[in-house]
């Protein structure tokens, strides 16, 4: 009975090595959901705010975006995995390391990060779809309430079927996406002059466009960059899925899935900003930013190209949709933990899984609905609130669990911590700065 137990074990041990070292069909999934989730709305403004300084702070961010992205959303990851129970999410193990007060007051937090965006896009959806209805259609758009309400129930019929079959649109909508966005830049090529490099000279070099040096001008584009390629959101569910399926190999796993899908994010990103920034001048960028418009309906414009002026509500819609499925998740998954937390301290239970995922749906249908008929333009400014407390749970909170944690403290000692604590540090002073 030892001998077989004993084979048992070992037969395991090595059917966990094989499934972590064999690349799955889960994985390739996952590794574009979280490229999903990132890659949205706010790279159609990266190109404005990436290019509006000049070619130096442009190569300087290329080259900042994939450490500063992976290092972070790593980080985060590790965190939720060193949890003790393997379906404990990110609200479960700030609990477990910080306590229940302080585990309280960061699942509010985080809650705060996300949900905020996730309004911002139930907005630029319905203003997509009816600005495409009216300007490109020539037709009438319907009332705006109940666009909006059609709009969110058809993106909220996904979130129905389940975890699973969000993750799972989201890779399929990044085909397209991508698709699109890599065959626009290669349009662009053709335009593409020497403007730019007008802004290596000395004097241009040492000012940005707001007669700014070149580190304020690094300084206040770190933030767009870290919303830009921002999934923090789905990263607990992501953990909490891999941990399932691989055990103790899941931080492996999930480090090797996070390399190539910010691999693949930043290739195709900066090819795009590149081509776009490369096919205009920092004038140019400067108007567009002006006139609070993505990069694609200032192309449109600028080009008078039908083709672009098409693509454009295309690419776009695909972007808000990934981006809002993936927002969801994490602003779901921050509800559920502030109503549980609330009904334990209250009333001493929690509530089933199911019924509170319903009552989650109802409420983020609700009130998106309510806002994206309001369509107030504070909304900017909830946007810019959202993103300091995303670089402190994103960038801050892992590296501090590094140092008090002990099942994080095998992390510690790495040059890439100092990293991420001085670029996260920068992004919150440059987005606190931006607000006020």
């Amino acid at each position: 009975m030892d001998t077989s137990q004993s084979g048992s074990i070992a037969s395991s041990a090595s059917s966990g090595k094989s499934d972590y070292t064999t690349w799955r069909k889960s994985d390739t999934v996952w590794m574009l959901g979280l490229y999903g989730t990132a890659i949205g709305a706010g790279v159609l403004f990266l190109p404005i705010n990436a290019g509006i300084g000049g070619l130096i702070p442009l190569i300087i961010m290329a080259i900042l975006a994939l450490p500063m992205t992976f290092f972070a959303h790593r980080g985060m990851c590790r965190f939720v995995l060193s949890g003790k129970s393997s379906g404990e999410d990110i609200t479960g193990v700030v609990e477990e390391h910080f306590g229940k007060v302080a585990g309280f007051l960061i699942t509010i937090l985080y809650f705060f990060a996300i949900y905020p965006i996730l309004l911002v896009y139930s907005v630029a959806l319905t203003n997509t779809v009816e600005s495409f209805i009216v300007h490109q259609l020539q037709m009438s758009a319907p009332p705006r309430a109940l666009l909006a309400l059609a709009l969110l129930l058809g993106v909220m019929s996904i979130i129905r079927f389940g975890e699973k079959a969000i993750v799972k649109a989201m890779s399929v909508l990044v085909f397209p996406f991508v698709t699109v966005l890599m065959l626009l830049a290669l349009y662009l090529i053709p335009h593409w002059n020497t403007t730019i490099f007008d802004t290596l000279t000395l004097d241009n070099t040492m000012s940005s466009a707001s007669n700014h040096g070149l580190l304020f001008t690094l300084w206040l584009a770190i933030p767009v960059m870290v919303f830009s390629f921002n999934h923090s959101p789905i990263i607990s569910a992501f953990a909490v899925a891999k941990r399932e399926e691989y055990g103790e190999h899941a931080e492996k796993k999930c480090s090797r899935i996070l390399a190539y899908a910010h691999i693949m994010m930043v290739l195709t990103v900066m090819f795009f900003v590149f081509s776009c920034v490369l096919s205009l001048s920092p004038e140019n960028l400067a108007e567009a930013k002006a006139q609070n418009i993505t990069i694609l309906s200032y192309l449109a414009n600028h080009f008078r190209v039908p083709t672009i002026e098409y693509i454009a509500p295309l690419i776009a819609f695909i972007a808000i949709t990934k981006s809002f499925l993936g927002h969801y998740l994490g602003a779901r998954e921050g509800f559920n933990g502030i109503v549980n937390k609330a009904m334990m301290n209250t009333r001493g239970k929690t509530i089933q899984h199911k019924t509170l995922n319903r009552i989650t749906s109802l409420f983020m249908l609700i009130s998106a609905w309510f806002v994206a008929t309001l369509n107030p333009s504070i909304l900017n400014i909830i946007e810019s609130l959202g993103g300091p407390i995303i670089a402190m749970i994103l960038f801050i909170m892992p590296m501090y669990a590094i140092s008090k944690v002990p099942a994080m403290r095998k992390y510690a000692g790495k040059p890439s911590n100092i990293f991420v604590v001085v670029t996260g540090l920068i992004a919150i002073s440059a987005a606190v700065y931006s607000v006020m």
